[in-house]
């Protein structure tokens, strides 16, 4: 069996390398040269909360030949369209894409690889990375875990490879209600990775500020109304029901929920957006689809989601170069 992670940046490099070091065979594929001569001559040097350097396989896009059963991918999504149809060509008959992306990718790469053809996959861990072939986990080690299912509903003879590979790093649940897996990362993404790319902070930073915390607090509120109105049930994570902790009707449920905030993401205080170093880097982020998400949704089940589309306003801004990431950001909310 032939496996590959294509886009393999910071999260791509860290679960190569957990993957090579339990014992799997993997390769690690990147458009960056610096960082795929870096991991080839020195391996890949994991930093943070966990310390090691593992040697791994690993391929320039230009350096891809063969076929794969498994290509698991972590590319942005703003170039899924161009990726899939090129990885198509890499993919044995049998072979399946499995989406480590944010947002919900998956409907668009079945449409163009075929729905049965790929499976998804939800991170609740993050990374950064701090130069070519070293990269920083972020989040807690009991917090390396996967979610993974299909939103076609067709089983897969490939699932059991894929969860035993990612198994290697963490555990692994298999989800029957994929949708609601990817809804409940995505509120976390729209509400965590929204702010730290407006204010230019951690996931942490963004929790203590009580002003920040506020609209964290509206943006989670927004993913869980419009799901509500859609009819989708968010699935809990990592055990955790986040729709009983954090939505609310009255002042008082309010109140409880704007006081764990902090506590319920304390395993991921030091994780800073992809978006937020997209726009450290004067790259364009996935806001569209992350918050942007939100927002379409809202608008398609008659739901209002201010806050989203404030946060997918001011990021587009960032990216034209009329706005930074900063605190001072917190004066274009309404509360």
């Amino acid at each position: 069996m032939r496996a590959a992670i294509y886009g393999a940046g910071s999260l791509g490099t860290i679960l190569g390398a957990f993957i090579t070091r339990a014992g799997g065979s993997i390769d690690l594929i990147n458009r960056n040269k610096a960082h795929i001569m870096a991991l080839q001559s020195a391996g890949a040097r994991i930093v943070g909360t966990v310390e090691f350097t593992q040697p791994v396989t690993a391929y320039t896009v230009d350096e891809m030949s063969g076929r794969y059963d498994i290509l698991f991918l972590l590319t942005k999504q703003q170039e899924n369209a161009a990726v899939a149809a090129r990885l198509k060509g890499f993919l044995a008959e049998d072979g399946v894409l499995v989406s480590l992306q944010n947002g919900i990718p998956e409907l668009q790469l079945g449409e163009i690889l075929g729905g049965d053809r790929v499976l998804g996959c939800t991170v609740a861990w993050g990374a950064t990375m701090e130069r070519p072939g070293v990269c920083r986990l972020t989040s807690a080690p009991d917090s390396l875990t996967f979610s993974l299912g299909s939103l076609s509903g067709t089983p897969n003879p490939r699932l059991g490879e894929v969860k035993a590979l990612l198994e290697l790093m963490g555990p692994v649940t298999l989800d029957a209600n994929f949708i609601g897996t990817r809804w409940s990362k995505l509120l976390i993404n729209s509400a965590f990775s929204g702010m730290s790319a407006v204010l230019g902070c951690t996931f942490g930073e963004a929790a203590k500020d009580w002003k920040s915390r506020r609209i964290v607090q509206a943006l989670i509120k927004e993913c869980i109304d419009v799901c509500a109105a859609g009819d989708i049930r968010i699935e809990p994570v990592q055990g955790k029901d986040i729709v009983k902790l954090l939505d609310y009707r009255g002042p008082l449920k309010k109140a409880f929920a704007f006081a764990i905030i902090p506590i319920a993401i304390r395993k991921h205080a030091l994780l800073k957006a992809s978006m937020l170093q997209d726009l450290e880097k004067g790259k364009k982020t996935e806001v569209d689809a992350i918050n942007g998400v939100v927002s379409a949704f809202g608008r398609k089940v008659g739901c209002p989601t201010p806050m989203n589309d404030r946060v997918v306003e001011l990021v587009h801004r960032m990216e034209s170069g009329e706005l930074r990431p900063s605190f001072d950001n917190l004066k274009y909310f309404n509360q």
